[in-house]
């Protein structure tokens, strides 16, 4: 299966692609989306270029595991992204915990020898990487 990540941001939104296949995941772009109608642009764009079976949509659950109001955000964002996508869409919608993915990011990218600016401009597709290794970490795991 192809899977699109989404990692949505303020101002930015990351995405990575990958495959439960090979398990090769890779950092496609950020996009300026400092509105809604931005970010579900983009991701319809994404959508469409990318032709993912599953899009994976981070979760920004607080530190104890409770949603907060970045959580329903998301959640109206996946709602309005459905919507969208209309019924005859076969693209499945899935969250993923999110808690760490741009800590994840920033360790990768600490000792790289980037500028701040390079870096802050990988920072969120790095995260989308992070949260779709999980992801797929978590599906290939074996169930106790």
């Amino acid at each position: 299966m192809r899977y699109l990540t989404i990692d949505l941001g303020d101002k930015r939104t990351g995405f990575a692609a990958g495959d439960d296949v090979l398990y090769l995941v890779q950092p496609l772009a950020v996009v300026q989306a400092p509105s809604r109608k931005a970010q579900l642009d983009a991701a319809e764009r994404m959508i469409d270029e990318y032709g993912p079976d599953v899009v994976v949509i981070g979760m920004p659950y607080n530190m104890d595991g409770s949603e907060g109001p970045r959580a329903l955000l998301t959640r109206a964002f996946s709602e309005e992204l459905r919507a969208r996508l209309g019924p005859r869409s076969r693209v499945k919608l899935e969250f993923q915990d999110e808690r760490l993915s741009s800590f994840a990011a920033e360790e990768k990218l600490n000792n790289t020898g980037r500028t701040h600016g390079e870096k802050k401009a990988l920072r969120d597709a790095l995260a989308a990487c992070a949260i779709l290794e999980d992801f797929l970490r978590a599906r290939r795991e074996p169930k106790p």
